[in-house]
This record gives structure tokens, sequence and C-alpha cells, in this order.
């Protein structure tokens, strides 16, 4: 796989994070775990089910050394998310980003979850808004 650089942007390959000062094209030669700095999400825009769970798989993948109790935390978001959306395209979306955990392949489901996104912001554009609670 080739994958092309501009300067100054950075890529997190297996855990490490590479910045390069000039333009430059990486060959990867083998299964190698990576994300483009242009898909690194910040946290403060991690504000929707489905942003969340791509700010933690994102967490996994840059950092595969603590991803045990990421792991977990995704899954939970998973079958949470999964829940609530239920018989749609969206669902379908979805339960293609867990096969794609489920396999340890979290580009992909990064790449999924991405594609899920406008799905996910109109479903929560027709979303009846959240009952307040009442203060006692």
């Amino acid at each position: 796989m080739r994958i092309s650089l501009r300067a100054g942007e950075r890529i997190y390959l297996n855990g490490a994070v590479f910045s390069v000062d000039r333009k430059v094209s990486l060959d990867l030669l083998n299964d190698a775990t990576f994300l483009l700095d242009a898909h690194v999400m910040q946290a403060q825009d991690a504000n929707t089910p489905l942003r969340r769970l791509y700010f933690v798989l994102q967490t996994m993948l840059m950092d595969p050394a603590d991803a045990g109790a990421t792991r977990i935390q995704a899954r939970d978001m998973f079958e949470s998310i999964q829940a609530a959306v239920q018989g749609d395209v969206l669902a379908e979306k979805i339960a293609a980003v867990r096969r794609s955990f489920d396999n340890r392949r979290l580009f992909e489901a990064l790449k999924g979850l991405r594609a899920a996104f406008p799905d996910e912001a109109e479903l929560l554009r027709f979303a009846p808004p959240a009952p307040l609670k009442e203060i006692a």
C-alpha cells in the first residue's frame, strides 16, 4: 500500500507517530495499522454517539499497547448504539463497522464510521429531543 504525505503531515503507524518535513510517499510492504493525520478526530469533536465511538477506536489505533480496556469500552458502545438504531441503513453500516472491529480491522472500522456520520446527522436532526428531568 502506498501512502502519500504532505510536508508537516503526521501518520500514526503501529502506535508510533511519524512527521515528515517534505512531501513523501511511503510503501507499506506488510500489514500495518495506521491513521493519517487528516483522519484524527479531536476530543471536542466527539459530540455524537458515532463520533464518540470513532474517538475510542482512534485511540485504540494510536496507542495499541493500551487498547485492552479501550476495547471493552468500545464493545459497550457498540451494544448501546446497535440497540438504539435498528432496521435501517445506518444499522447496517454500524453492523459492518462492528464486524471490522471484531476482526481487528480498526482502519476499516474508522472508515465505515466516517461514512455513517451523514446518516447519523440526518437521524439526529429528526430525533425528538430527550425529555428533561425534573428538579426535585
